[in-house]
């Protein structure tokens, strides 16, 4: 408790300062105090927060929005050089990207809880398929947004202690990752439309329509979705969004992607522009050309008031009618792009 006590103020991160202001200032998503995007979010008023309280924590059925029984998890070694394009959801939105030769984690999340505290906060609802050090070599790491969810203190120092990957992050998170001695020259910050390559890849922060923070004030740090482009395959990875129209652009771009990682989970009517439904994934991944679906942000978190599995069930039933190719991997499970394991239902046990 002591420990968590001490890390609680780094956990907050840092605001931007010196160079890294500057170029936040300069942003055209920058609007002199925050960051916003292309079209303005659904206001939250207080009667909106005092239903999704009351919903959060007294609505009925709450017992279906975690699993009945324990997820199935798949525990396999690393292959640390693989042709083609492999990818290996850990749960939530945490996955390695295998791109032709290149090993890439996104939004790499181990910790117990998604929290400043490591005593409080949504709590796991399977533990992780391997253990950080268990991912074998890692060439790049990717951060869509500061959201405790999908930028962790504890897991961005076992990174840094563990690899020499560089961290790809939004405008303004280097300050968090700075205050965690993340090495300079291991943060490449980027504002939408900007690339940078590394390990023969190139990284570019796409628009997505989101928020950040991770303490009382918002927005002071960017979002972004990204587009992960090798030699041979392509890769397009949501962040959390809701649904709009730069996917579109977005495929025109730089699609047909190989494969998109879509945000489906987490999602309400009280906040319909910042997170997807189902419906609205698969719509995005015909909008950005992908050659497969494979649905992230479910199963390890319980962030809203949906049952646990319907955001898979929404997903199977809508790819279907669109005839949009789908893999919903067990945690852990690699899979081959080329040759994706047909959708069996694998949660609806639980």
């Amino acid at each position: 408790m002591i420990e968590a006590l001490r890390d609680l103020p780094a956990a907050f991160g840092a605001k931007a300062a010196g160079a890294r202001a500057e170029r936040v200032r300069s942003s055209p998503q920058f609007d002199g105090k925050v960051f916003r995007n292309a079209a303005p979010r659904h206001p939250m008023t207080a009667a909106s927060m005092r239903t999704i309280f009351r919903e959060m924590f007294f609505g009925e059925h709450r017992e279906l929005r975690k699993p009945g029984s324990a997820v199935p998890l798949v525990a396999a070694e690393p292959v640390l050089s693989a042709d083609g394009l492999h990818l290996t959801w850990y749960g939530h939105a945490s996955t390695l990207v295998e791109l032709d030769g290149a090993r890439v984690l996104l939004d790499p999340v181990w910790s117990d809880r998604v929290s400043p505290a490591a005593f409080a906060g949504p709590r796991r609802l399977h533990e992780p398929p391997v253990p950080l050090s268990g991912l074998g070599r890692i060439d790049a790491v990717v951060i869509s947004h500061d959201h405790y969810d999908h930028l962790d203190l504890a897991t961005v120092r076992a990174l840094v202690a563990s690899s020499e990957a560089p961290f790809l992050v939004p405008l303004g998170v280097g300050a968090h990752l700075e205050r965690w001695r993340v090495p300079a020259d291991r943060i490449i910050e980027l504002d939408w439309h900007e690339e940078a390559k590394v390990a023969g890849i190139r990284f570019v922060a796409t628009p997505a329509q989101h928020f950040s923070g991770r303490g009382i004030t918002n927005d002071d740090t960017l979002w972004a979705s990204w587009a992960l482009l090798g030699p041979s395959h392509r890769v397009f990875y949501s962040g959390d969004t809701g649904y709009f129209d730069g996917f579109a652009a977005i495929g025109a771009e730089h699609g047909p992607f190989d494969a998109a990682l879509i945000q489906i989970g987490a999602y309400a009517p009280h906040w319909p522009d910042i997170h997807m439904t189902p419906e609205e994934g698969v719509a995005a991944g015909l909008d950005v050309r992908a050659k497969l679906l494979v649905p992230v942000h479910w199963a390890t978190f319980q962030l809203a008031m949906h049952p646990w599995g319907e955001p898979a069930d929404r997903v199977w039933t809508e790819a279907k009618e669109a005839d949009l190719p789908l893999a919903i991997p067990r945690p852990g499970e690699r899979i081959d792009t080329a040759a994706p394991p047909p959708v069996d239902g694998w949660w609806q046990a639980l």
